[in-house]
């Protein structure tokens, strides 16, 4: 197969996963810490997973331009999750 089928079919996949799954409960994910509460396991079984897939994502984005914007995106939005879940579970155990 071809690399730029084998591209379009990678991101056929992870589009249709953002869209479907990633996307919707990472909304929720950013509700949730901006409401203060902490994350459970299952959520930080999800972002590890997410990040791993970042990793794909940033090697396509690299390929294709064109996804640099939404990649770009979606890593600020993982990122400030990430970071207000710290914020939240500091202030929980009086770190």
């Amino acid at each position: 197969m071809r690399e730029t089928s084998k591209d379009a079919a990678t991101i056929q996949v992870l589009l249709k996963r953002l869209n479907e799954e990633r996307l919707p409960h990472a909304l929720k994910l950013k509700q949730k810490v901006d409401r203060g509460e902490r994350l459970t396991d299952f959520d930080m079984q999800f972002l590890s997973q997410v990040f791993e897939d970042a990793g794909t994502a940033r090697k396509l984005a690299d390929r294709h331009p064109e996804l640099q914007d939404i990649v770009g995106r979606l890593t600020g939005l993982y990122g400030e999750i990430t970071r207000k879940a710290l914020e939240n579970e500091q202030k929980s155990t009086g770190a």
